[in-house]
């Protein structure tokens, strides 16, 4: 089992990726990540169908469990992940440069909208259509146990 990291994010906001493929890192965690992580980022695909977005040690954790994958799918799933990391740091209007071929396999578009969600250890970057198909789709399915019986209190 993997450490569990410090670092939580959650939700976010719509942003838009400006002509040359930066977008902005949202204000409420910007400081965090420049403060704990020195302003650096990684992305890659995500087999969801979005980018995921993760600190450096993040990133290490994903990467050590990728690396031991010995099924039949392990070298595809080192690929995936693995072979679209790329390393990326936050510049001084905030902004991260996103890869040209990440950004045209998240389907995202030149100064289209982008959902940066934070879901915890890392975040994902979305193109709004496939995150509302996505989440219809996982909605369809039903709410897992845990979920149904969920009592506040």
């Amino acid at each position: 089992m993997s450490a569990v990291s410090q670092w939580r994010f959650f939700g976010g906001p719509v942003l838009t990726l400006d002509v040359k493929g930066r977008l902005t890192v949202p204000s409420k965690w910007r400081d965090q990540i420049n403060e704990r992580a020195a302003g650096q980022l990684v992305v890659c695909k995500d087999p969801a169908g979005c980018l995921g977005l993760y600190t450096p040690d993040v990133f290490a954790q994903l990467a050590d469990v990728v690396l031991k994958l010995t099924d039949d799918d392990a070298d595809e799933w080192r690929r995936l992940y693995l072979g679209s990391h790329t390393e990326l740091e936050i510049d001084s209007g905030s902004r991260v440069l996103l890869p040209p071929e990440l950004r045209r396999w998240a389907g995202f578009k030149e100064n289209g909208s982008v959902v940066f969600m934070g879901v915890g250890a890392h975040f994902e970057l979305w193109d709004p259509g496939r995150v509302e198909v996505r989440e219809a789709q996982v909605i369809s399915k039903g709410k897992p146990e845990p979920l149904r019986t969920l009592v506040f209190q």
